[in-house]
């Protein structure tokens, strides 16, 4: 894989690559390192072009599927999806959630994995080492890590509460929270897609867990997967995978803010308690 670029915006010969013009134009949200220019939203590959590309042609067979939009991706000149570390796809226009419309974005990302039912498992994602790679495949039992101290009661406490999954696996969307955009009149947008290969409620699980997070949960939507198989136990992997990211982005000094400690905290309470209801 090649060095992410330098630049905070795509050099003149990305741009003619890619056949757009225009002055870029840095926008908010995500990791600020997208642009738009024109039409069109740049965003670096950030040494991950073989998972770019791959993203460039699923999105493509998407198209706008029913209860959902995603960003129409734009290919190069040559066919390429990637050029000199970049990407592009259609600007979407909307406001991201998910205050207020949680059980929107939720909807939006059961429609969304509906029409990833049936793609194949892409070979990069077991190559991957990045922390949410490894906050994954901890969380489901699949490497071992030690975290930082202020994290390990919790991660020992949920860890302990883990059972085998029953449902299979498939292409999911794990990182849904704040990308996810609505707009007056139009079928809610996907964007900034984060494969994984789970089951299909982890990317719910992982919304209500940020919600328990970050956002003040409403308590009615803890239990919102409750009624389906394996819905606690596959909560718990998201909380775990919340943790063990945190943990893994955690500074040399191993210091966790005591407000992140209590987050976390929180969050395993509520679900040692069975406060996420009465699935498995």
């Amino acid at each position: 894989m090649s060095e992410p670029p330098g630049a905070t915006v795509p050099p003149p010969s990305v741009l003619d690559a890619f056949g757009v013009r225009g002055t870029p134009v840095p926008l908010a949200g995500g990791q600020g390192r997208s642009v738009r220019v024109g039409g069109y939203v740049f965003k670096p590959a950030d040494g991950a072009e073989e998972e770019a590309e791959w993203a460039t042609g699923v999105l493509e067979g998407l198209g706008a599927g029913r209860g959902f939009r995603v960003p129409v991706p734009l290919r190069a000149a040559d066919g390429r999806g990637v050029v000199d570390g970049w990407t592009a796809g259609g600007f979407v226009a909307g406001v991201p959630g998910p205050r207020g419309r949680w059980r929107e974005v939720i909807g939006a990302g059961r429609a969304f994995h509906a029409a990833l039912r049936g793609v194949p498992r892409p070979g990069f994602l077991a190559r991957r080492s990045h922390p949410w790679a490894v906050a994954d495949r901890v969380a489901w039992g699949e490497q071992e890590v030690e975290v930082v101290a202020g994290l390990a009661e919790p991660f020992a406490a949920l860890r302990a509460l883990r059972r085998p999954v029953e449902q299979p696996a498939q292409l999911v969307h794990g990182d849904l929270t704040g990308n996810v955009l609505f707009a007056a009149g139009r079928a809610p947008a996907v964007i900034d897609f984060s494969p994984y290969w789970r089951p299909a409620i982890l990317a719910e699980a992982v919304v209500v867990v940020d919600g328990l997070l970050w956002f003040g949960l409403p308590p009615g939507l803890l239990t919102g997967g409750g009624d389906r198989r394996d819905w606690r136990q596959v909560l718990i992997r998201a909380l775990i995978f919340r943790l063990v990211a945190h943990s893994e982005l955690t500074g040399p000094s191993g210091y966790v803010p005591a407000v992140e400690r209590q987050r976390f905290a929180r969050a395993a309470g509520a679900v040692v308690r069975g406060s996420a209801g009465p699935g498995r």
